[in-house]
């Protein structure tokens, strides 16, 4: 922990060296706009900002976010060395309690016109999800990646079950089916899934917490300073994995540094993005099918079906000096054109509701058919709770997950339990 912790404060110092190198951001009458730096979403931001350039007083000035190991730490080192955008379009949820307690967000409830917009573009469910413990609304909900099962749809046509398996017997029955030795030396070839087993904290995105979300109807991690997971859901999520790994339908060993192992036909399903449908398109090999569908749920689930959203949303920092100014680019940013903007550009859902079924959106889901399912499960997702621990909380889940999950040296109850316990001490003063 020591170790890591060093490696954190040198890489934030290197950070804080390579951005102070930089222009001052706050200097002359202009926003400066950090977009991320994927390539696609820098085209967008180029141009977004053409277009408001065209007719605005306060040119906006975009640049991709500096490179680091990873664009949370560029931020922190940005705040922490006083050299912030105005304005930033990738900011992970979970970090947004972190610096709205540290007084270095603008309140965009005070913002004239903000809650209105904020009312037609999303429900009452994602504007509770993003206001903060003070009350205040610190993000712009802006747009989503859903987690879902993408599946090989030859390999399922051949296991003579019937549909694609959306539950947890109906998923454990169809891993049993497929798992082989193809040669006979007694060792696994194909699994049925795979998750990464490291116990980095944001790995958990991709397995236990989409498959929470989906077990408890969209429930909190943390609530009211107290880990709110202690249940039957997270418990029930950890035996169905355990159980996977257990009887080898999922790898234990790193599967990651191989050759894409989906597109291989070596794993048949993973719980992963839209992002995915590109790649596919592009390396798959001639005849193969796959698919996307809800992430499996308990046998006994009733209702919708929920998962993580992988938000990013947008946020104008207090060292703008323009916010009002800032809001305005950014309201003609997200509008309901820019939005198809974003989708053709990037293939990144907006986070605006009802989606799937807006005419303005229609000839482009129309296009992409797969995505539309993606359209459609995005009424029901959930980014994270407001927390300014949320990273450690993830990180305490991480740290259960492997002992239990993978390595089965404790109990799913005892698991569950541990975590929860260590999560309630992060919240005592």
């Amino acid at each position: 922990m020591k170790s890591m912790s060093k490696k954190i404060i040198v890489s934030v110092l290197f950070l804080l060296m390579f951005i102070s190198c930089g222009d001052d951001n706050s200097s002359g009458d202009k926003i400066t706009y950090w977009s991320s730096n994927n390539s696609y979403e820098i085209q967008f931001a180029d141009f977004i900002t053409k277009k408001w350039n065209i007719q605005s007083d306060i040119n906006v000035r975009f640049q991709p976010v500096p490179e680091g190991q990873s664009s949370e730490e560029v931020i922190l080192a940005a705040v922490v060395g006083e050299t912030t955008p105005d304005v930033y379009s990738n900011m992970w949820q979970g970090d947004v309690e972190v610096y709205a307690q540290a007084g270095v967000l603008v309140p965009l409830d005070t913002l004239d016109g903000f809650m209105e917009f904020l009312r037609e573009r999303c429900d009452s469910s994602v504007i509770e999800e993003i206001t903060s413990l003070d009350g205040h609304v610190y993000q712009i909900p802006w747009k989503i990646n859903p987690i879902m099962l993408y599946y090989n749809q030859n390999i399922i046509d051949t296991l003579n079950i019937e549909g694609v398996p959306g539950t947890y017997s109906q998923y454990t029955d169809a891993a049993r089916r497929f798992k082989k030795d193809k040669d006979g030396d007694g060792y696994v070839d194909q699994w049925f899934g795979y998750a990464e087993v490291k116990v980095t904290w944001w790995q958990r995105f991709f397995d236990f917490y989409p498959l929470y979300l989906a077990a408890s109807g969209g429930g909190s991690l943390v609530k009211d300073r107290k880990a709110a997971f202690n249940n039957e859901a997270a418990v029930n999520v950890f035996r169905f994995l355990r159980n996977l790994y257990a009887n080898n339908y999922f790898a234990k060993e790193r599967l990651s540094a191989r050759q894409d192992v989906f597109l291989s036909g070596v794993i048949a399903t993973r719980f992963t993005g839209p992002w995915e449908i590109a790649r596919a398109e592009q390396f798959k090999p001639e005849g193969f099918k796959y698919n996307f569908s809800q992430i499996p749920v308990p046998d006994n689930h009733t209702g919708p079906v929920y998962t993580y959203g992988d938000p990013k949303n947008i946020v104008i920092f207090k060292s703008c000096k323009y916010p009002e100014k800032a809001w305005q680019f950014l309201r003609m940013m997200i509008d309901e054109e820019n939005d198809l903007k974003l989708l053709e550009f990037s293939n990144q859902l907006p986070r605006r509701k009802n989606i799937s079924e807006n005419p303005l959106y229609s000839d482009y889901f129309a296009k992409n058919p797969l995505m539309k399912k993606f359209a459609q499960q995005s009424e029901y997702v959930k980014g994270t709770d407001a927390s300014p621990v949320l990273k450690e909380v993830f990180d305490l889940i991480s740290q259960q997950y492997e002992a239990c999950v993978v390595y089965g040296t404790k109990t799913p109850e005892q698991a569950i339990n541990d975590a929860a316990e260590a999560v309630n001490l992060l919240f005592i003063e």
